[in-house]
Parts: structure tokens; C-alpha cells; sequence
């Protein structure tokens, strides 16, 4: 894809939506049809909701250090959260589940991080009738501030720290939401750079190097986390810094992190009595 900046993906958004503007780049790009990439994303949609959907309670993950948890958060539950954020944060933990139990999952942007997307979206189709088609376009918006994530930083945890898997998740997310509430893309940039800022920093500190503690629930702190923004954003909130500025920092933060906290499992929570504990239990 040919954006390498959020404000190259605005500018080519001046006179057609955002997610046109992502559309016609990965026709131009992959030399697709406009069906053929519609569908594409489309089965990316559908395979969003068949996780959740099928999600299996009784599923459990090889370590035994994942499972069920998902069924835990269906229902009213203790009160503190609302039957929409509570769906939010079940969806979240599914994914994260299925992930760690091997089953059918979006990478978006990673594995590790394929909560996130879903986990905002479902909810939000589910709340308001929303048609597919604006489910669709959302992920065409993710997948513009992803790419240029990408680029100018990274999505890998053990290039930059859980920053670059469950924070850039975050941003997309973010971005996403903006758009599917009827959003500009300004307040688009402005939702993806809060979010971004929230998660600088955050170490990739797998325990027992597996993508489930501390991962699956992280799912949920991205999710929350990129409603929050994008309800800054669409109430008028900015952020200080440009988008483009502060996924820079984002790469610098992951240059810096040592090598302990980024995937390695040598780090954060792994390093603990417990995690190695652990690590020593599936060695």
C-alpha cells in the first residue's frame, strides 16, 4: 500500500471517504478488481464474527493456561459495566481464547492482538442494526492506519513491545470506530494518535513465551481502550501531537525497549517467580 503517513492517507481522502481512499489504494497496489478486494474483506468480516460466534467454552489451550474464560463474562455480571461494554470485553477474551486454542482468528494486525477489531465492532453492529457493509468500510479504515503503522513503526511484539501488537490493534480500532459513528477523517488521526499514546511503552512479556498471559486479557485493555478515543475524538478532543508524530515515538519507545521485554519471554511477568514457574512447567 502507497501510504506511508496519516496525513498522506487524509490528503488522498479530501474529495471520497477514508476507506474509499484505502479501497482504490489496495486495488492500485494489487492490481484487484474492486469485487475482488470488497470480498476479500468481507470474508475477514465474517471470520471476525464466526470466532466469536463459535466460540467453545469447553475449548481450553495445550498449556491449560487459557480457556472457558469467555463464558465467564456472558450474562449481566456484577454491575460495574453496562451490557455494552461487557460485550465488548467478552468479545475481547474470546478471541484471545480462540487464538491460544489454535481455532479460526483474524490477525489484525497479529494474532496476538485479534481481539481488539472484533471486539469494538461486534458489539457496536450488534447495539445499533449496523449492516455489514459499514462493518466492511471500518475494516478498510483499520487496515489504512495499520499500514501506515506498519511502515513508520512497527507490529511485531518482538520488534517493538506489545505496543506495536495490542497498541497499533488499538489505534486501528480506534480509527475504525470513528468512522462507523459517522466521524471526519481528522478526528479518525486524532482517535488513533490517543490511542497510540496510551499504550507507548507497553512491554511484549509473553510468560512461558506463549500468547496467552498476559495477552488475552490486553485484548480487552486495547478494546476499551480505542473506545475511549474514539469517544475523545468525536466529542471534539484532539491530541497534542500529530498522528504521524507519535507513532514515530512509538518507534523510537520500541527501538529502546530492551531485548528482555519484547517477545523474548525473558522479561515483565515471565520474569517472575510464577512465570518461570510456569515456563518451566511446559519446558
Amino acid at each position: 500500500m502507497a501510504f506511508s503517513s496519516v496525513e498522506g492517507l487524509l490528503l488522498a481522502a479530501r474529495e471520497q471517504p477514508v476507506w474509499q481512499a484505502v479501497l482504490e489504494d489496495d486495488l492500485r497496489d494489487r492490481g484487484v478488481e474492486r469485487d475482488h478486494s470488497w470480498r476479500q474483506m468481507s470474508g475477514l468480516w465474517q471470520a471476525m464474527k464466526d470466532t466469536v460466534s463459535g466460540y467453545d467454552p469447553a475449548a481450553r489451550s495445550h498449556s491449560g493456561l487459557t480457556g472457558g474464560s469467555g463464558a465467564r463474562l456472558e450474562g449481566a455480571g456484577p454491575g460495574l459495566c453496562g451490557p455494552f461494554l461487557r460485550s465488548v470485553i467478552a468479545a475481547a477474551v474470546k478471541t484471545g481464547e480462540c487464538n491460544a486454542c489454535m481455532r479460526r482468528i483474524v490477525a489484525a494486525p497479529t494474532a496476538g492482538a485479534s481481539g481488539v477489531l472484533p471486539a469494538v465492532l461486534l458489539p457496536l453492529q450488534a447495539r445499533d442494526g449496523l449492516a455489514d457493509t459499514v462493518m466492511v468500510e471500518a475494516l478498510y479504515v483499520a487496515a489504512g492506519f495499520g499500514q501506515v503503522i506498519a511502515t513508520r513503526a512497527s507490529i511485531a511484539g518482538a520488534e517493538g513491545g506489545c505496543q506495536a501488537e495490542v497498541g497499533s490493534a488499538s489505534g486501528m480500532a480506534a480509527a475504525a470506530l470513528v468512522h462507523v459513528m459517522g466521524g471526519s477523517g481528522e478526528q479518525m488521526a486524532h482517535a488513533c494518535a490517543i490511542a497510540l499514546s496510551n499504550t507507548l511503552g507497553l512491554v511484549c512479556d509473553p510468560v512461558a513465551g506463549l500468547v496467552e498471559v498476559p495477552c488475552v486479557n490486553r485484548n480487552v485493555m486495547g478494546a476499551v481502550n480505542a473506545l475511549s478515543c474514539a469517544e475523545l475524538a468525536l466529542s471534539g478532543i484532539t491530541s497534542a501531537i500529530p498522528c504521524d508524530e507519535v507513532i514515530d515515538a512509538m518507534r523510537a519507545v520500541g527501538d529502546s525497549l530492551p531485548a528482555a521485554l519484547r517477545e523474548t519471554g525473558g522479561g515483565g511477568l515471565a520474569a517472575t517467580p510464577t512465570g518461570r514457574r510456569i515456563a518451566e512447567q511446559m519446558a
